[in-house]
């Protein structure tokens, strides 16, 4: 066998695919609310693929959507606000995406995520600091999974959620920044 042959071998056999398992998956997010706490919400409906290179893992690559009308905030009456053009615009808008540009080891060895979300239209450069992944492991049905989480903070309005309302005693009811955190599973293809 020829070295080219080989390298082409290797490179085709440590590079996997992965789908996400959006039964075991979620996207939650976090803001001020009333300047006084936190709020959270989740996305259920998560899809994607992971392209896992085994032998360098910063040349790996991720593309998942996010269903925008599975929204849930525990109050069916923000719910509904979210989704609606103040917010999400879910009509319009009815995907949320992410796909990475680069793969990065950071000095604690950890990976960094580069790549484009895009929100409501507007697609901005963000980087995930990622958890993982996981080792690889076998579920009881025969299935290989893997999994990871990753959270990243932007600024809200950046995406044209510009949307607030002004409290009687001073203040804003909505912050701007907004913690975003992923928890993905995911199965080998």
């Amino acid at each position: 066998m020829s070295s080219a042959t080989t390298v082409a071998t290797s490179t085709t056999t440590a590079t996997s695919t992965w789908n996400i398992d959006p039964i075991h998956s979620s996207a939650q997010f976090k803001v001020r609310h009333m300047m006084v706490s936190n709020v959270k919400g989740e996305f259920t409906g998560i899809t994607g693929v992971l392209s896992l290179d085994g032998a360098d893992i910063t040349k790996s690559r991720i593309e998942a959507s996010i269903d925008a009308t599975t929204i849930g905030t525990r109050d069916p009456q923000r719910d509904a606000h979210l989704k609606s053009p103040d917010f999400f615009d879910v009509e319009k808008f009815p995907t949320l995406s992410f796909k990475s540009t680069r793969v990065t080891k950071t000095v604690d060895g950890a990976l960094a995520v580069a790549g484009v979300l895009s929100i409501h239209g507007v697609a901005r450069d963000v980087v995930f600091e990622v958890d993982g992944p996981s080792p690889i492991a076998k579920d009881p049905y025969g299935n290989t999974r893997t999994g990871l989480s990753a959270t990243t903070r932007i600024n809200r309005k950046d995406f044209g959620l510009v949307w607030n309302g002004a409290l009687e005693t001073g203040g804003v009811l909505l912050g701007d920044d907004v913690t975003i955190t992923l928890d993905v599973e995911f199965i080998k293809a």
